[in-house]
């Protein structure tokens, strides 16, 4: 019975997941291309950067290591710029979609069929978690695309693993927001809380790196269990910040599906 709600979410979301596929993929294939000109004035590069504070640079994941290194490469153009970016839309549009259902009374003439809330509930997560591995899926074959047209290569193994994490971040933006969704039941509220949040948490991260002595701010902060550049340039997988962003997805859609069961969909 999920299969009914989740295909006709899905058909909902494809105009929207189509053009964040088409940015993602085209950015990260457009960016990887500039990596070799990248090595070849590595030199350049980094005294221009020289003038900036390095813990600025940090913050931002250019600051450590060369330019040369495809992890610092990646990461400082891609995965820590784009990525979120990405993951925040796409999460947020899609697991707020109940709220602005409930809104325009939708879900009312849905949830006078056969079909229970939990399975409604369970189909919306269904698309968001399909949305999310599509975006992660695109942004990994747009650096494959790049990577074709360059020397050297980026480690395309460690890349595509990277879509693992990816996923795991972009849930932990879902959970969340489909939780507060179920219980706030007004789409623009919820999504401009988790909006709100997720600045309030960037803003954090920046601060630990600028200001060692509050370095215990970034442990509040989601970007700072979203770093790939161990395992790009090293082959380490981030095994614990996987598990503690998917804890953090999972627990919030857990939290949503038993919410909505009891929701009074009229308050």
């Amino acid at each position: 019975m999920i299969r009914a709600p989740f295909s006709l979410d899905l058909r909902r979301s494809r105009t929207l997941l189509a053009g964040l596929v088409a940015i993602t993929a085209g950015y990260a294939g457009f960016i990887s291309v500039f990596y070799t000109n990248v090595v070849e004035n590595a030199e350049q590069f980094e005294q221009l950067l020289g003038a900036y504070p390095k813990e600025l640079l940090v913050a931002f994941g250019l600051g450590e290591g060369s330019f040369a290194d495809p992890s610092v490469f990646l990461g400082g153009y891609i995965y820590n710029f784009l990525w979120p970016l990405v993951a925040a839309i796409a999460a947020i549009a899609l697991a707020t979609r109940v709220a602005g259902d409930a809104n325009r009374g939708f879900l009312d003439i849905v949830l006078s069929t056969r079909l229970a809330r939990t399975q409604h509930l369970l189909g919306s997560i269904g698309t968001q978690v399909v949305g999310i591995v599509i975006l992660a899926a695109s942004l990994v074959l747009g650096v494959f695309i790049g990577d074709q047209l360059i020397a050297p290569s980026f480690p395309e193994d460690r890349v595509a693993l990277s879509a693992l994490h990816m996923v795991a971040f972009g849930a932990a933006i879902a959970g969340p927001a489909t939780l507060l969704a179920v219980v706030l039941l007004d789409r623009g509220r919820a999504a401009g809380i988790v909006a709100g949040v997720l600045v309030v948490m960037y803003l954090f991260n920046i601060v630990a790196a600028l200001a060692p002595d509050v370095g215990w701010l970034a442990t509040l902060s989601a970007f700072h269990y979203f770093d790939l550049q161990e395992l790009i340039g090293a082959g380490r997988y981030p095994v614990s910040d996987s598990l503690l962003l998917g804890a953090v997805a999972i627990g919030g859609w857990a939290l949503a599906v038993t919410a909505f069961r009891r929701r009074d969909l009229a308050a």
